[in-house]
């Protein structure tokens, strides 16, 4: 979650009352801060918290060749207990040949990585390839510039794995990639509205993965890949519901990365039977702990449910993590920065006692 003073320096920035300089001064010392409390909790590794974004995917996306922001708005709707609200960012339009000109967030990952102790792992986060495509389908891409879709696929193939290399040539360890669209397709109701949209709702999971593969084959050595699936997370509210049963078997067996982060933090994301499919070799970062509430789970819930979970994949195959970013945006959800720091320490508490 942003601090307060960051939040001011970036209303300040919008408004044009400070300059880019002033307002990349306050990111860094937020970030500075936020890497020493991740440290504080006990993490291993550290991000920048994504400080420097307003959004977790749209930041990224807009930076590929190719691709610009759209007039038109996505209608995004969101749930939580209280009811509905919709979220309504600029959508996006392929309106040219997709390519990657430079790397994307590696000044980003640069400041990072010379503000982490040698001890803990700096760790970037970038949307998925998929991501470029869930939302707008086949309308969002022009038809002119791609009028075989085919050829769209493997060009944002091509940039993904440019991007994944140059990260690598920036030192980059450890990369994951964030993608809703594995989640969002276990919901029939998420299926129906590819469908209206033209899409094949039964095999885009299989067109993901495939996209993602083409990319992950630039991997460099000593790089780890993991993915990171939910079903939404704005302000506390989310999009999907449904288990992994609908993309599990070719999840697990296709993707060709080194382990799942998976939200598992209330009934809607399904119980653990999914992991069944998971083959040796890969790890599963159980999301159990939620990011919408600030209420902290206790340590006898988290080992429960880990003890559930492996009765279908080795235990020690398994991770545990929150289930979300706690601000996947920058308005941030509903619990305070206390509550979050207090669920990573709980976090950091059970794995020590799991596992050792």
């Amino acid at each position: 979650m942003r601090p307060p003073e960051l939040h001011e320096a970036r209303q300040k920035a919008a408004r044009n009352e400070i300059t880019p300089a002033e307002l990349k001064a306050v990111e860094d010392a937020a970030i500075r801060d936020v890497v020493a409390a991740q440290r504080k909790a006990g993490l291993r590794s550290a991000t920048d918290g994504e400080f420097r974004r307003s959004s977790w995917h749209m930041d990224f996306i807009y930076q590929l060749d190719g691709v610009s922001q759209s007039d038109e708005k996505l209608h995004v709707k969101f749930h939580n207990a209280a009811g509905d609200l919709e979220f309504s960012p600029p959508g996006l339009q392929v309106d040219g040949k997709v390519g990657l000109s430079e790397p994307i967030f590696a000044e980003h990952f640069d400041f990072l990585a010379s503000v982490t102790d040698p001890e803990v792992t700096p760790k970037l986060t970038i949307p998925s390839p998929s991501m470029v495509y869930y939302r707008g389908g086949r309308t969002a891409v022009d038809e002119t510039v791609y009028p075989d879709l085919e050829d769209f696929f493997s060009d944002l193939s091509v940039a993904y794995g440019k991007q994944i290399a140059a990260m690598g040539e920036h030192g980059c360890r450890y990369l994951q990639l964030d993608d809703t669209s594995l989640a969002y397709l276990n919901d029939p109701k998420q299926r129906e509205l590819v469908a209206r949209m033209g899409g094949d709702a039964d095999t885009l999971h299989l067109r993901n993965i495939k996209t993602m593969n083409a990319a992950l084959a630039h991997k460099p050595d000593g790089m780890a890949i993991t993915t990171h699936l939910c079903r939404g997370n704005f302000r506390s509210s989310w999009a999907a519901e449904g288990s992994y049963d609908f993309v599990a078997e070719a999840l697990f067996n296709e993707l060709n990365v080194d382990g799942y982060f998976l939200e598992f933090d209330d009934e809607r994301s399904g119980g653990f039977e999914p992991l069944r499919f998971v083959p040796k070799g890969k790890y599963v970062v159980l999301g159990l702990v939620t990011t919408k509430r600030g209420e902290l789970e206790s340590l006898e819930s988290l080992q429960r449910r880990i003890e559930e979970a492996s009765r279908y994949i080795d235990v020690d195959q398994l991770c545990l993590s929150p289930q979300c970013g706690f601000s996947s945006t920058e308005e941030g959800n509903d619990l305070t920065r206390d509550e979050q720091f207090r669920k990573l320490e709980r976090i950091v508490e059970t794995a020590d006692k799991v596992w050792g």
